[in-house]
């Protein structure tokens, strides 16, 4: 696949990016050029490789997932101009 003038200038207007005419004639170069190295990785044969996340294998660390309120209620309502059991109190807006 190549790109030419046309598709340069079309991305760069979807993409609401200004480009001059002399910056997309230049990225028609570097545009193929990425699409190129593109199509090398994709003969590379990967068949039997699994999937890796980092270099290093490594286990998650993981903590208890429980439900809690945060013990930060007193803290959240302490600015507050009336509050009642950690709730905040406002007019009543509807009759």
């Amino acid at each position: 696949m190549s790109v030419d003038l046309a598709t340069v200038k079309r991305v760069a207007r979807l993409a609401r990016i200004a480009v001059s005419e002399d910056d997309a004639s230049r990225m028609v170069g570097e545009l193929n050029a990425i699409l190129g190295f593109v199509e090398q990785l994709q003969e590379v044969d990967v068949d039997g490789v699994e999937p890796m996340t980092s270099a290093m294998p490594m286990a998650m660390k993981k903590r208890q997932d429980g439900v809690t309120d945060g013990d930060k209620a007193s803290d959240i309502v302490a600015n507050a101009p009336a509050t009642e059991e950690n709730f905040f109190l406002v007019p009543k807006v509807v009759e």
